[in-house]
């Protein structure tokens, strides 16, 4: 019997199975590489995430909404460079309102918006302070 034929069919197998075990092994290192920069991608990830929780507490809070109106952000700028508290005719005068009752009450509406918002305060009835 000729083992010949038998032994180079057993060779190119064992030269395909070498050079399959050598590719799977180059893929091997480069996964792990790969892996080694993600798990350490990741553990910078971690520590960013502990220092912004950390430092979310000292962080100021967002200024809450504005309702839509433009006299919102010219009272709030009034009230940024008062020194005490107004009434709600000081800020129409501010803004250059008309001093007529249905100004006055809508502005006086506003700041109890304001104050509902709680970005201002009502000191004692119809006089308005910044919350500090």
């Amino acid at each position: 019997m000729n083992l010949q034929p038998l032994l180079d069919a057993l060779g190119i197998q064992e030269e395909a199975a070498r050079a399959l075990a050598d590719d799977l092994r180059g893929q091997i290192a480069e996964l792990q590489d790969r892996l080694r920069e993600t798990e350490t991608h990741l553990e910078h990830l971690s520590i960013t995430r502990k220092t912004i929780t950390g430092l979310a507490d000292r962080l100021p809070a967002s200024p809450p909404h504005l309702p839509e109106h433009p006299d919102y952000p010219r009272i709030l700028a009034i009230f940024n460079e008062a020194a005490g508290s107004l009434r709600a005719r000081d800020i129409c005068e501010a803004l250059d309102h008309e001093l007529l009752p249905k100004n006055i009450e809508g502005t006086r509406a506003k700041l109890k918006r304001l104050v509902k918002l709680d970005i201002l305060t009502e000191a004692e009835t119809g006089s308005f302070t910044r919350k500090q």
